[in-house]
Parts: C-alpha cells; sequence; structure tokens
C-alpha cells in the first residue's frame, strides 16, 4: 500500500506534524530498523506520545475525522460550497477528487501501533513494571480499535445493512513494505478486530485519570460504541452500564446544568476530571493550526460549518433546554456550536476535542437497553441527560422510545461527529428540511442530496483514495464511484 510504504517512529513523526505532511511519502533510506526502534519501555511511551501527536492533526482527530458526519447529516451544514467542509455536506467527492487525509492518517496511527505490539511484550521488565508496561500495551490497542474503527465507518458500509458481509478496509497487524499489496477484508472482520482490540485493552488499561491519554473507562466507552453499531446491544449495554459505574468511582461525572455551558474551556485533572473520558489536547505551543474544530466551528474563525435551520428550531421546541447556551449568532445569519472552547489563555484554534463523553456513553446505555425491551434501564439511562439539560423535564413514568434517544443523541452529541452515523446505523434516512429563521436569515441548505441520505446512498461511504487504487492491484473501490 503506497500509503503504508514506510514505518516512521516517534521522532519522525514529531517532525513531520510540525512541518507539513510530507511524511507520508518520505524515501526508503528513512525507514527504521524494527528491530532496534523500542528497546525498553521509555521508547514505547515516547511512540504512544508520537501518536498522540499525530492523532492531533486537522486532518486528523482535531479536524476532518470529527466534523465529517456532521456534515453530511442534517443537523449542521456548511456555511457555503466554498468553505472547507462544502465537499463533505455536497458529497462532492469522486474516485479521482475523495480525500486521501482520513486513510493515510490512520493507517499510519495503526501502523505506529503496530510497531510498539510487536515489541513490547519482549522487553524484559520486572514485577514493579508490570502494570506500566500493562497500560502503554492497553493504549496502543485502544487507539489501534479506534483508528481501525473510523477507518471502517468511512469506507464500509454500516454493519446493520448486511450483517457486516460487505466491504471494509484492509486489517493490517504487521508493518507494511513497498511490496505489500492487501485486500478488503469485511465489515464483518473488521468489528471483530476491533472488539478484541478493545476487549484487550480494557483488560490492561488502569482506570486512573490520564489526561489525553486512554484509560479503561475510555476503552469501555468506545467498546460499548461499537458494539452498539454493531447492534450487539446486550454487549453494549453490559459495556456502557460497567464503565459509567467505573469512571463515576473515580470521581467522573456528568456536568450540572449550571456549569454546561462553559465547562467545555476547563482544565481537566485527576482531581475533578469532569465527564470527558478522552480529548485530543491541544496547546498554543503544539496546535492544530486554523483548520481544526474550534476555528472552523466559530464565528471569530473560519466559520465552516453552522447549524441548521431545523436543527434550531429542533432544540428551541424547549426554550429553558441549556444546549441552546452554546450556540454562538453570527449577526441574523448563523448560529455555530460553541463547544470548541480554548482553555484560558489559548487560542480558538488550540481548543481541546473531546472524542468520548460519559454523556454519550449514557446515552448508548439507553439506545442499548430500548432496543433490549428494557423500558426501567432505558429510563434510568436517559433521565440524567434529559434532566440536565432541563432540570424541570423528566422521561420517568414514560415509554422511552428509539426515537426519543435518538433525538437526545442528536441535541446532545451535535457537532462531536455522531448524526450521519447514528442515522444510517438504524436504518433511518436523513432528510434536510429548508426551513427559514429570522435569526438565521442566510442558513439555507443547498438544493443537492436533500433527502433520501441513508445506507443505499452510495455517497455515505468515501471512495478509497485514487493514489491507494493506482499502487494496490488488489484494491476494490466502493460502489458506485
Amino acid at each position: 500500500m503506497k500509503i503504508l510504504k514506510y514505518l516512521l517512529i516517534s521522532s519522525v513523526l514529531f517532525t513531520a506534524t510540525s512541518c507539513g505532511n510530507d511524511w507520508l511519502d518520505l524515501e526508503p533510506s528513512t525507514s527504521v530498523d524494527t528491530e532496534t526502534s523500542i528497546k525498553i519501555l521509555s521508547d514505547v511511551e515516547f511512540t504512544l506520545n508520537g501518536i498522540y501527536s499525530t492523532m492531533q492533526s486537522s486532518d486528523a482527530y482535531s479536524g476532518r475525522l470529527v466534523y465529517y458526519a456532521d456534515a453530511t447529516g442534517d443537523d449542521m451544514q456548511a456555511v457555503s460550497s466554498t468553505k472547507r467542509v462544502g465537499n463533505y455536506y455536497l458529497f462532492g467527492f469522486s474516485a479521482d477528487n475523495g480525500p486521501s487525509s482520513h486513510w493515510s492518517y490512520l493507517y499510519s496511527i495503526i501502523q505506529n501501533c503496530n510497531l510498539i505490539l510487536m515489541n513490547i511484550d519482549k522487553i524484559a521488565t520486572d514485577e514493579d513494571d508490570a502494570d506500566y508496561r500493562d497500560d502503554l500495551k492497553g493504549e496502543a490497542l485502544a487507539i489501534r480499535g479506534l483508528a481501525l474503527f473510523d477507518l471502517t465507518r468511512l469506507f464500509g458500509y454500516p454493519y446493520t445493512k448486511d450483517n457486516g458481509a460487505s466491504l471494509g478496509v484492509p486489517i493490517v497487524e504487521g508493518l507494511s513494505t513497498i511490496d505489500s499489496k492487501p485486500k478488503r477484508n469485511t465489515v464483518a472482520e473488521c468489528y471483530k478486530k476491533v472488539i478484541d482490540d478493545l476487549e484487550q485493552s480494557v483488560n490492561l488499561l488502569s482506570g486512573k485519570f490520564k489526561k489525553g491519554k486512554f484509560n479503561k473507562w475510555a476503552a469501555m466507552s468506545l467498546l460499548s460504541r461499537v458494539y452498539l453499531y454493531k447492534n450487539d446491544n446486550a454487549n453494549a449495554f453490559k459495556y456502557a452500564t460497567e464503565a459509567i459505574k467505573g469512571a463515576e468511582k473515580q470521581k467522573y461525572a456528568l456536568w450540572t446544568n449550571e456549569e454546561y455551558p462553559t465547562i467545555w474551556a476547563n482544565d481537566a485533572s485527576a482531581s475533578k476530571p469532569g465527564e470527558v473520558l478522552f480529548e485530543i489536547v491541544n496547546l498554543t505551543t503544539d496546535s492544530p493550526g486554523k483548520e481544526s474544530m474550534g476555528y472552523l466551528s466559530s464565528k471569530d474563525g473560519y466559520d465552516d460549518i453552522c447549524i441548521t435551520c431545523s436543527f434550531y428550531h429542533f432544540l428551541l421546541e424547549d426554550p429553558d433546554d441549556v444546549r441552546l447556551k452554546l450556540l454562538s449568532f453570527d449577526k441574523t445569519y448563523y448560529a455555530y456550536v460553541n463547544k470548541y472552547q480554548p482553555q484560558e489563555g489559548e487560542n480558538i484554534e488550540d481548543a481541546n476535542i473531546p472524542l468520548i463523553r460519559l454523556s454519550e456513553t449514557y446515552l448508548i446505555a439507553a439506545e442499548a437497553a430500548v432496543k433490549l425491551d428494557d423500558n426501567a434501564s432505558a429510563v434510568k439511562y436517559l433521565d440524567p441527560i434529559v434532566r440536565r439539560a432541563n432540570p424541570d423535564n423528566t422521561v420517568e413514568g414514560t415509554t422511552v422510545t428509539l426515537e426519543r434517544v435518538l433525538n437526545e443523541r442528536r441535541k446532545e452529541l451535535v457537532c462531536e461527529g455522531h448524526r450521519m452515523y447514528d442515522a444510517v446505523r438504524n436504518g433511518l434516512s436523513i432528510e434536510r428540511l429548508n426551513e427559514t429563521d429570522k435569526k438565521l436569515s442566510k442558513t439555507k441548505h443547498s438544493a443537492k442530496y436533500m433527502k433520501d441520505i441513508n445506507w443505499d446512498f452510495f455517497r455515505i461511504l468515501l471512495p478509497i483514495p485514487k493514489r491507494e487504487m493506482d499502487a494496490n492491484p488488489n484494491m476494490v473501490q466502493n460502489p458506485g464511484y
């Protein structure tokens, strides 16, 4: 695979992330001797830090990998077709111009995780270092599981469409060379591998707070997300509820109604971790730049992605919903979601990116409970989210429906990269309603792809990048491209 051509250890990775993406095409002289690159546990931690640094990129988890599922949904849209998110919103990619960064960054992350996992068990450690080693190995497994899961979501149909029979992406467990020409695995095979990695990671990781790094509760919540996408609701519920219980024992907690509008900028700590289980930590000295979610979703930045009129009206069904306080208005034109708030002394583009929140874990438990016909549990886990949004509201005494849970997911997780995935994995269609509002006078949908965005619409998958198709004769393009 051309983009998997050479493995780069973290020292090269650090240099690459600071000066551009040319490292994806480095010459063979910069490839490393994998037998000697990792000798001691500090080498593993150094390599992991390089992986987290790669994840910071606006081409990865500080930008594109997050806004993709919002721009392709119905609750958010590109401010205009010429904006950075415009092609995503308009499903404007073809076999010749499909973005390559999703593929290349995620496989680079996987490759470096593979380097760790191929070597870590060879490192001689004494009993005192066993927990340290297990924690590092657990992080590498969790990150690899996340990367493969996201590749499968981007390039493969939902598992629920055909029980995972369609093509996903290649599962790469070793180190690729210039001669590697892997075939695509099925979606089912990809899910099996993701689940195996995450289950191993859960058994290895500690539950201690680690800012900007995976711990047990983050990995367990991610595992519950994967099981929910797979429609294995018993396991989704099991792992979500275990994650909630374990995390809250470690002082994680849902934010309060009073905290919610501004706490996104807080600096979490072991004494007060809040509800973010895993986030990308960005600093002014180590910034993803102005292509990051913070800058793209701000009226004071590039103002690329805004909410739709229909979503604004959806939130206004309850004028006292605290989530309305997260909206930032640009005169009477557009409204933006102010979730990417920079910490004190930092810039908008340096805002941290929450990837796994305890709120989502509650919503996973509620959705899985509905699908298991366990209304008592659905009420138990949905009600804290509903009450937090407006303390006068409750779902107690009601029968919670799937629509009710998915509506709450829309309100709670908007601008965090979920909407399109949530609709299509449930076999639903997205319809972009062209509503109008005086406060959002310039917010109008394009006439292109207004409805029937569902799992039968081939453009919900990205095309396999052209350079991958050209370099690998075993690669198969997605249908329709």
